[in-house]
């Protein structure tokens, strides 16, 4: 009857100890995974019918203030429910999201091309800072040990690094178009802004 008390006893104690222990987060998807994931959206309508909508605005690296020779971002198709962007409002973009699978990503990046078609080059996922933050997050989010890169406007120059958002962190994965300086990079020199000619039922 004794070792049987303390069989029992161990094992509660192992079960206790089991169940107090940390869960582990899910692992992060590699980049094929991403690239996969995302294939789908290589069709722009595939992307308009989940929800995913554009400004029209392709960004280019001298419009942030970048060196040129960076190239561009390109076009985004952008899903603001992610985002916890809310209506239209006077001032910057806000949102309240803190989203940051790129699984399904809250942006996608887009390259026009000279016969007014889409190609889809790179995946983004977007945070605000002050959300994140809020969130209890002391550092940047990061994506396979690389941190997101912050973007805030400097009032004290003509160019808006910020592109008429609140600040707020950023990062791509090129997954569709090879970019020669870093598959995070923000820009590609390989991308190119000059034939964006969006139709206004894609807005």
């Amino acid at each position: 009857m004794v070792s049987l008390r303390k069989a029992l006893a161990a094992a509660a104690g192992a079960w206790l100890a089991f169940g107090s222990a940390p869960v582990s987060a899910a692992p992060e998807p590699s980049l094929r995974a991403v690239k996969a994931a995302a294939a789908k959206y290589r069709d722009v309508k595939v992307a308009i019918a989940e929800g995913y909508t554009t400004d029209g605005k392709c960004t280019t690296a001298a419009m942030l203030g970048y060196p040129a020779s960076q190239g561009a971002m390109g076009l985004h198709y952008v899903r603001k429910d992610l985002l916890g962007i809310g209506p239209p409002a006077p001032g910057r973009v806000r949102g309240t999201g803190t989203y940051t699978d790129f699984r399904k990503p809250s942006m996608l990046v887009y390259e026009p091309q000279p016969n007014g078609s889409l190609r889809l080059v790179a995946v983004e996922n977007l945070v605000f800072e002050a959300a994140w933050r809020a969130a209890g997050h002391r550092k940047p989010p990061t994506f396979h040990g690389v941190r997101y890169v912050l973007l805030k406007d400097d009032p004290t120059t003509k160019i808006d690094e910020a592109h008429n958002f609140e600040p707020h962190y950023e990062l791509h994965v090129w997954s569709y178009r090879r970019n020669p300086i870093g598959m995070f990079a923000e820009f590609n020199p390989q991308v190119t802004c000059r034939h964006n000619k969006m139709p206004p039922a894609h807005r």
